[in-house]
């Protein structure tokens, strides 16, 4: 084994290498324009010969079936939560995290841009694609293992929004985390969910945007 065989194992290992480089990844979100976490995820797939389909990038591509049925299912979920889950939760009406973006044209690229890469390629690929990898690695894949990985990873996932969006998004995140990642248990495929993920995340910047945010909330109770 050569000294690169001998570093792609460490790095793809539970040792420190290999938990320096999960802290790394997860934590690696420092730019503001570059999903980095996911980038990262990709240097390390590559650089451990990982197989591409262990983080849910799975052949063939079929771009057109993730956009037929994650458009939809991001729309509707985003929309449910909005009027029926999150007011059961008592979250306030309107986000006042991003309610800056109400009639913001001069931040709507940004904001769009933030969605589609930071939202749909990026956490995906890292609390999905990389994590699910990582935990399947280290609890095993059997039906326990698979459902204690889409816990761990939704808590996460819930927690890394805590900071910005506080209780409500923390909560709204762990339920998409639930519901995102046990789609990927079953699926292994993780087109779909970057779709569905941008398209949940442009329905909220469509309501914040429109400052249709009460009226979404108060649809089902009034």
């Amino acid at each position: 084994m050569t000294a690169d065989d001998r570093f792609a194992a460490r790095l793809s290992g539970f040792g420190p290498v290999g938990i320096v480089a999960i802290l790394v990844i997860v934590f690696g979100n420092v730019l503001p324009v570059v999903p980095l976490s996911a980038v990262l995820v990709l240097a390390w797939v590559r650089r451990t010969g990982t197989p591409w389909r262990e983080i849910g990038y799975a052949r063939p591509v079929r771009f057109g079936r993730a956009l037929l049925v994650g458009i939809p299912l991001g729309v509707a979920f985003k929309l449910l939560m909005k009027s029926l889950v999150m007011p059961v939760l008592g979250a306030d009406p309107v986000n006042q995290a991003y309610h800056y973006l109400a009639h913001n044209r001069a931040a709507l690229p940004g904001a769009v841009w933030t969605m589609i890469v930071f939202a749909g390629f990026g956490e995906e690929t890292v609390f999905r694609g990389f994590l699910f990898e990582r935990f399947g690695k280290l609890l095993g894949t059997g039906a326990r293992a698979r459902a204690l990985t889409v816990l761990i990873t939704s808590i996460g996932f819930g927690l890394a929004h805590y900071a910005n969006q506080g209780l409500a998004g923390t909560e709204q995140a762990m339920i998409t985390g639930l519901v995102f990642g046990t789609i990927f248990a079953v699926t292994g495929r993780i087109w779909m969910l970057m779709v569905a993920h941008a398209a949940f995340d442009l329905t909220a910047l469509w309501m914040i945007y429109w400052d249709l945010e009460s009226r979404v909330a108060h649809l089902i109770f009034r």
